[in-house]
């Protein structure tokens, strides 16, 4: 069975260091923002509509697009920024 990719960050150190990232689709760039997952997972999100050329002809597409920390969903769960002890 293969080994689990360890994290290398924190949950703190995400949060206080993270920012969003570009990403290009079809030649256009898009800015995916900091999403802290539902399922304990850190990373970016992106979605939206852009236009792609097929044939010479542009064809409307939905994007989404998670882009997830490998190893983040394991990290232990801390108190959310705001949350009082």
């Amino acid at each position: 069975m293969a080994k689990k990719t360890v994290c290398p960050i924190n949950r703190s150190e995400f949060r206080a260091h993270v920012k969003p990232t570009n990403v290009t689709i079809a030649g256009v760039p898009l800015i995916a923002d900091v999403k802290e997952f539902s399922t304990g997972s850190l990373g970016w999100y992106l979605n939206g509509k852009t236009m792609i050329e097929i044939n010479g002809r542009p064809v409307a597409v939905q994007i989404g697009l998670n882009l997830t920390i490998v190893g983040s969903k394991e990290l232990p769960m801390d108190e959310a920024p705001g949350q009082a002890a």
